[in-house]
């Protein structure tokens, strides 16, 4: 399962830092890994990754890629949470919801 989350596109895009601090305010231990083929924030101890688009730094776009047997618990409300402080919205198939 996947989850796409963004921002508004007349909002400042976040810096990667940002949104790395953000996950850590959330009590989860992310570490990005720049690969030429994109960005990813993984999180120690979980299956989920992030899949962070990433242009010189600022992000407005990510997919969240559920872990296997994580889709309803940790870290998902802890990343919700995250990006939702950041003002970020998350995006299923009803549309756009609300983060945090």
């Amino acid at each position: 399962m996947e989850t796409v989350v963004q921002l508004n596109e007349e909002e400042t895009p976040s810096t990667i830092s940002e949104v790395l601090s953000a996950l850590r305010k959330q009590k989860l231990e992310p570490r990005h890994e720049a690969k030429s083929w994109g960005d990813w924030i993984h999180l120690s101890g979980y299956r989920t990754v992030i899949s962070i688009e990433s242009n010189r730094g600022l992000s407005s776009s990510a997919t969240i890629e559920h872990g296997e047997n994580e889709e309803s618990g940790e870290p998902i409300p802890a990343i919700f949470r995250a990006f939702g402080s950041l003002g970020w919205h998350g995006i299923d198939d009803e549309g756009e919801f609300p983060l945090g």
